[in-house]
């Protein structure tokens, strides 16, 4: 798809509709077609085009289950998402990923794909090394903020005896709670999302508070 189309979807989101997880779509797509299908990837295993796969999946296959089911059906779909990424072209993978989601989700789309996308987007610019955080995505930080405590909480049920607080740049705090002890996790919305999705090794956020609460928070269960 021609560049100037790309940059012309990306302005009509930000303008129209502020659709920032139909941006950020947008822009993974963008970035797949950069690096290719080989570019190695946060997701332990995966490629840029396994990650294609991945996404192709989840909006369009029963066998997404697997995300939220573990166990049997999750091996599955991991299986079927190796078998897509070898059976399909990363072209036709990538085109399929950019035209969504399916018309039957697109009301629900912020809601279900703003943090997908964003950790995903991420996932591919910080798979390789020297990457660096983005700076110009402040509207979209805002945003990822007022979404924060709703997918925070899911995201943290894993952990044991922390009673978690997370700080944007500016001072404002959520208090997630949870029975421990207290720790602070800081830093902008963005790499807070990483940090809380596991992707904890390559996120740039400072954790304070208690010593035995964070070490939870380094190596408890997170993610959704």
């Amino acid at each position: 798809m021609d560049f100037m189309v790309h940059g012309f979807q990306i302005l009509w989101c930000r303008l129209m509709n502020k659709n920032y997880a139909q941006i950020e779509r947008q822009e993974l797509c963008d970035l797949f077609e950069s690096v290719g299908p080989d570019q190695p990837t946060l997701c332990e295993g995966w490629s840029s085009a396994d990650l294609a796969a991945h996404l192709v999946l989840r909006e369009n296959s029963l066998k997404a289950i697997g995300l939220v089911a573990p166990g049997y059906l999750a091996k599955k779909l991991a299986k079927a998402t190796k078998k897509l990424a070898e059976k399909k072209s990363f072209e036709e993978l990538v085109d399929k990923v950019r035209s969504g989601p399916p018309f039957y989700l697109k009301r629900f789309d912020e809601a279900m794909n703003l943090f997908e996308f964003f950790v995903h987007h991420e996932d591919v610019r910080r798979g390789v090394a020297g990457f660096s955080p983005r700076t110009d995505i402040n509207d979209l930080e805002n945003v990822l903020w007022a979404k924060q405590e709703r997918f925070s909480k899911l995201l943290v049920r894993g952990l044991k005896g922390v009673d978690l607080t997370i700080s944007n740049t500016v001072g404002e705090t959520i208090h997630l709670g949870g029975r421990g002890k207290p720790v602070i996790l800081k830093g902008s919305p963005g790499e807070i999302a990483l940090f809380l999705f596991g992707r904890r090794d390559h996120s740039e956020v400072e954790l304070s508070g208690d010593p035995e609460a964070i070490n939870e928070m380094k190596t408890g269960k997170l993610g959704g």
